[in-house]
């Protein structure tokens, strides 16, 4: 009875599953090919420091940076765009959420790093939950897939706050490792961060206009952190 049982299970899952991934996207509006707008939200913030690690630093820094980065790209590009965030301060999951659905046709691309307990865990992911986005997910990891070294973590469905509450398309891109000694060092680099806007930035601007529009930065627009700051610490032009 207990393996008859457990064979039903099997066969009645999938079908469940499949239920639950669908419904949340009744409502979602396919902007996909036709957005206006780009919602860069910088994960965590303030209070929230996210993922804090020895090599990588406190995740907040980073992705706020990247997120900066990567919005100014995007107006460069005569996109119009929306932050979450443009400053170190706590903003709520419902916030975020109010923000990017106020947006008409929009898409919310959300800056996460990721964190592990196993420092050999690394790469880039980027996640969806709506198959409108989808699209967008797989373009903006084939670019990061073109950053030197870099790993291929996938991209995944997922049934985080923000994306499933999302009314149009919305991924989350985690940018690699902070618990891994060579991406965390990497996320601390602002020459680094710059490449990874330009990758996400790339991806954005081709979804909406098509492959060959987009025209990356020549150089690098921060400045270097100034020698001296310990582990953790956030860059100086952060720390205002």
């Amino acid at each position: 009875m207990s393996r008859l049982i457990g064979r039903v299970s099997v066969v009645i899952l999938p079908g469940l599953l499949a239920a639950c991934a669908v419904a949340p996207t009744a409502g979602i509006k396919n902007t996909s090919k036709s957005f206006t707008t780009v919602v860069v939200d910088a994960g965590h913030g303030g209070k929230d420091s996210g993922a804090y690690r020895r090599y990588g630093g406190a995740e907040k820094y980073a992705t706020l940076d990247v997120a900066r980065r990567l919005e100014r790209k995007l107006r460069e590009s005569e996109l119009k765009t929306v932050m979450t965030r443009s400053a170190d301060v706590f903003i709520s999951l419902d916030e975020r959420v109010a923000i990017e659905n106020r947006q008409k046709n929009s898409v919310f691309v959300s800056i996460h790093f990721n964190d592990s307990r196993r420092r050999t865990t690394r790469g880039f992911e980027t996640y969806y939950n709506s198959p409108m986005s989808i699209e967008l997910a797989q373009r903006i990891q084939s670019k990061l897939m073109t950053i030197r070294r870099s790993a291929n973590g996938g991209v995944r469905h997922a049934n985080f706050r923000v994306l499933r509450l999302a009314n149009y398309p919305a991924v989350l891109v985690e940018c690699g490792y902070l618990s891994n000694r060579n991406e965390g060092r990497e996320a601390r680099d602002s020459e680094f961060r710059e490449v990874l806007a330009d990758k996400i930035a790339e991806a954005v601007i081709e979804q909406r206009f098509g492959p060959g529009v987009y025209r990356g930065s020549t150089q690098v627009a921060a400045q270097p952190e100034p020698p001296g700051e310990g582990p953790g610490l956030a860059p100086a032009h952060l720390r205002r």
